[in-house]
């Protein structure tokens, strides 16, 4: 059987036919070229968790570029953890090309995140540090990793739930709750489990009272498939997932901007998520009800 070219890896690679499932820098940048390097690997029998385990590695790389605090450096980091997202998104693509998608790979995957977003901000704060000692450039990097890992939860909790009223995408639980059959399965599958719950369980919990509060009581089950799949809502919860909060990162990078950085991921990007919660509060919950 021939190999499929990589605009069919980059249409495998869609969660959903509908592009507002996903962000438009992973639909229309990365996506596509971590298509390319699926088709590379794809004969190969390198495995997506490699890809994932790859992905993670070349994140902490950048970090370590961060930390050197010089301008080169940081523009090579920029490059890297660009590099990372793309690498990042192939291990998906790859394991649904080769019918490989695993709760294992799942939960790898989050944790992996995970671990390059606190070496990367270890990295940025240090490099931020070094001109101006004190208690600033710590802080707000505390605060940069805390806001990415908050408002990627969110975008990746609406994702989830219009998946879930499609019928895709079943493996991804919206609130990953440990279960009897959890527990009786995979010893390795239990333990990434457990410290995907650590990381990111009481983060989807409150991703869940947020949208509870921004239903309001006003939004009844039988027209959930209309709330989560409003085009307007997942858009503006679209800017907050990985892929677009690192393409900024890496833009500053190039620039030698980290500090400036740290102050968008702090006002811009939390400002479009207050943005978000309150269109469907005060604009999107009235209007269907």
């Amino acid at each position: 059987m021939p190999r499929p070219g990589p605009a069919t890896f980059f249409r495998q690679s869609l969660k959903s036919n509908s592009y507002i499932a996903d962000e438009l820098v992973n639909v229309y940048l990365l996506r596509p070229l971590a298509s390319v390097i699926v088709w590379v690997v794809y004969p190969t029998r390198i495995t997506p968790n490699m890809v994932t385990v790859a992905a993670v590695v070349i994140g902490c790389v950048a970090g370590w570029f961060y930390s050197a605090g010089t301008a080169f450096a940081t523009f090579m980091a920029g490059v890297l953890i660009l590099l990372k997202d793309i690498v990042d998104d192939a291990d998906g693509q790859l394991a649904r090309a080769k019918q490989l998608y695993s709760r294992r790979g799942r939960f790898l995957d989050s944790i992996g995140d995970f671990v390059v977003d606190v070496v990367v901000f270890a990295g940025i704060g240090w490099s931020v540090y070094i001109p101006k000692p004190g208690v600033g450039a710590p802080l707000l990097a505390f605060l940069g990793l805390a806001g990415i890992t908050l408002r990627v939860s969110y975008h990746v909790f609406y994702q989830v739930s219009f998946l879930h009223t499609e019928k895709r995408y079943a493996l991804n639980r919206i609130v990953e709750e440990v279960t009897e059959e959890d527990r009786k399965g995979s010893r390795t599958d239990y333990a990434l489990q457990l410290i995907f719950g650590w990381i990111y369980t009481w983060q989807d919990r409150l991703m869940l009272r947020i949208d509870t509060w921004c239903r309001a009581g006003k939004v009844r089950d039988g027209i959930l498939a209309t709330w989560y799949g409003d085009r307007l809502g997942l858009r503006l919860s679209g800017l907050l997932g990985f892929g677009t909060e690192i393409s900024l990162l890496a833009l500053c990078s190039w620039f030698n901007a980290l500090e400036t950085y740290l102050w968008m991921n702090l006002i811009l990007m939390n400002g479009i998520w207050l943005v978000s919660v309150l269109y469907r509060r005060y604009y999107l919950a009235p209007n269907l009800s």
